[in-house]
């Protein structure tokens, strides 16, 4: 009767929606992944950086546009389960159901992203750091976002940013990171698209000055979610009028070769310096990166990427995945020149990338793109065959590990058969046999269970066999 009652209020096993486990296969895809992204980085000149899971809340509201700001997650206070913090508490909690924020009720979040908590990291210690500071950071971030394909509310970011420096040889490091990253995971037909928010600032200008900025980019940045027509209806909305609204479409009709795209743009801003300074920085990009590159970045200029964050102020990166996958962003970023500025250390240029970990994951997985090898984990499973022979057989252990090889030892005496199928369902290639028979003639039987081949070897040899596949 009790064991009955227990099961029926047993707690059913679950996980936040938007969240996952990974199990030991998947780990060793990610870090796979991380692994070729962070050697590239470490190529490049830049070094790693941890920050708190957690920010002050007014570090981070007001950072990512009106949009951004509603996907933060926002931890409430500890000790409003106090009964004199009862009313103030519901008072607040008023308040954040009509969107407003307070001290009261929250004061910290989960980080949205990994640049904000960067530029507070640097305004706290740019009295000790070298510029140009250049920095790589992985860690996790949470949105409060509605889950779906590539899309979760917990994920992985993988960024890096150079801060100190205004030249647009930083950019053009970014381009070829990118594309050596891309290239080494076996992602040769992803798109590198960049525009410069200089150009939509232009852009702005002459539809009626650059207090409508932000209205313009938010609505350019949904054109492939929701289409042109939906995007015209939204600058509606936001309070331009045809004619403007007709100047925005022409500016995103603009196609051809990235030649051909900047000559027509050249003609719709002739008379803006702020554009004319945009069309230059994304000549001078080409330019280096065409002449500097032994294989060619796949680099698109695209006028209809705006990426709808506050705080980009010229070149702008998104990175897309092979055609053939139907997955959004796998990488972004642009420069910021004033992000420090939030946080009270003004002129501290800077900019940056992220490589969408969770979705390069996907992508690589559809595409049958990780090496047969990468989830491999223990390369020898030494078998069990009784007491005096697996004391042996642990020394032998030993030996092989000390040579940097994954080995592992069956821990009790089962038949053999089993302990085959535990190798089989681990992945691992080898097994090592120390029978009665190995252990009087000082040998032991290595097979290669992938390939069916088995050797008999002598124990003082062990330690130097190559357990490759």
């Amino acid at each position: 009767m009790t064991d009955k009652k227990n099961k029926s209020t047993a707690l059913k096993p679950s996980l936040p929606q938007g969240t996952r486990d990974f199990g030991p296969e998947v780990v060793r895809k990610r870090q796979y992944i991380l692994a070729t992204i962070k050697n590239v980085f470490e190529l490049y000149g830049f070094q790693p950086l941890e920050t708190p899971a957690m920010e002050n809340l007014d570090t981070l509201m007001g950072k990512y546009g009106e949009e951004g700001d509603k996907l933060i997650f926002k931890i409430l206070n500890n000790g409003l389960d106090n009964e004199s913090k009862h009313a103030p508490a519901r008072e607040a909690f008023e308040k954040v159901l009509s969107g407003k924020s307070t001290k009261d009720i929250t004061e910290r979040a989960l980080r949205y992203d990994l640049t904000i908590p960067f530029a507070r990291y640097v305004a706290m210690n740019h009295g000790t750091l070298t510029f140009p500071f250049k920095r790589y950071q992985v860690q996790p971030v949470w949105r409060a976002d509605r889950p779906q394909k590539g899309r979760y509310r917990e994920f992985y970011q993988c960024d890096a940013d150079i801060v100190g420096s205004p030249a647009l040889i930083n950019e053009v490091e970014f381009v070829n990171i990118y594309h050596q990253a891309f290239t080494n995971l076996g992602l040769e037909g992803y798109e590198l698209r960049i525009n410069s928010r200089k150009i939509l600032t232009a852009l702005a200008e002459i539809c009626g000055g650059a207090d409508k900025m932000m209205d313009i980019t938010i609505a350019i940045d949904k054109l492939d979610k929701i289409g042109l027509e939906k995007v015209k209806e939204e600058l509606a909305t936001r309070g331009l009028n045809n004619e403007q609204i007709n100047i925005i479409e022409d500016y995103l009709s603009i196609d051809g070769t990235n030649d051909e795209k900047l000559k027509r743009l050249k003609s719709l801003l002739q008379d803006s310096e702020t554009g004319n300074k945009g069309i230059g920085e994304l000549e001078f990009i080409l330019h280096m990166v065409i002449n500097n590159q032994s294989s060619t970045p796949n680099l698109i200029i695209d006028f209809t990427l705006a990426r709808g964050l506050n705080y980009y102020t010229g070149v702008i990166f998104e990175a897309k995945a092979p055609a053939t996958v139907k997955m959004g962003s796998i990488g972004g970023g642009g420069r910021y020149d004033d992000l420090t500025g939030l946080f009270g250390v003004p002129d501290v240029p800077g900019v940056g990338i992220s490589f969408g970990v969770d979705r390069i994951y996907d992508v690589l997985e559809e595409l049958n793109l990780f090496p047969a090898t990468v989830a491999q984990g223990t390369k020898a499973l030494f078998f069990n065959l009784g007491e005096k022979e697996s004391a042996n057989a642990y020394t032998l252990l030993q030996q092989v590990r000390s040579s940097g090889t994954a080995a592992e030892m069956y821990p009790e005496n089962i038949k053999m058969d089993k302990q085959f199928k535990y190798a089989e369902k681990k992945g691992i290639p080898f097994v090592v046999i120390l029978g009665s028979r190995e252990l009087e003639n000082g040998t032991c039987v290595v097979k290669n269970i992938v390939t069916g081949e088995q050797q008999t070897v002598e124990q003082a040899a062990l330690k130097s066999f190559s357990f490759n596949v």
